[in-house]
């Protein structure tokens, strides 16, 4: 994950935005804020987050409307989510929530200590997975290289006609039922 990789937090109140920078200070991670959900997803469509701490309940678009967003976008839908709720445990909330993937909702206030534990875990385990991604698509081109060298380095060789005259000569290989016509007329 490249060194700009940021935690994003998403909160309408100031002072809740201020008290999670103060909580997630102590990781030296870069942190970015955003006052509302078109924010935040203005934030994401840009690239280089590497976590979303989000609250669930704001004017406009909701936290949970983000996450929806975020999961049919490619770009995003593997960025990790942690929804924040001061309105206490929801059975409703919790469902939609983890149904839309959402690795973790918290109350607030929240525990500082739980919260950087828990985006500590999140964010690296996003880096490795960005970073494994990366070294299969290395792998991939390099494999396709390999193969592409091997075709040139050994063409195909022709068929052998078969001994009995009478038998038609095989099909080369790749070639359609319609080239095939051709050859018979």
């Amino acid at each position: 994950m490249p060194s700009d990789t940021r935690i994003l937090i998403v909160d309408d109140h100031e002072d809740t935005l201020y008290a999670l920078e103060s909580a997630l200070a102590p990781l030296g991670h870069r942190i970015d804020r955003a006052t509302s959900g078109d924010q935040a997803l203005k934030q994401l469509l840009r690239g280089q987050v590497g976590l979303l701490l989000l609250d669930v309940r704001m004017p406009g678009v909701s936290g949970l409307e983000v996450v929806r967003y975020m999961r049919r976008v490619e770009q995003t839908q593997h960025i990790p989510v942690i929804l924040l709720t001061g309105f206490g445990a929801d059975h409703d909330l919790t469902t939609a929530a983890f149904r839309l993937g959402v690795a973790d909702l918290l109350l607030k206030p929240v525990d500082p200590w739980a919260l950087r534990t828990k985006v500590r875990y999140l964010f690296d385990a996003h880096r490795r997975r960005l970073a494994l991604e990366q070294e299969v698509r290395r792998l991939r081109a390099l494999v396709r290289e390999r193969e592409h060298a091997e075709t040139a380095a050994h063409p195909p060789r022709p068929a052998l006609p078969h001994p009995d005259a009478h038998v038609p000569a095989q099909r080369p290989a790749g070639a359609h039922a319609g080239e095939l016509e051709k050859d018979r007329t």
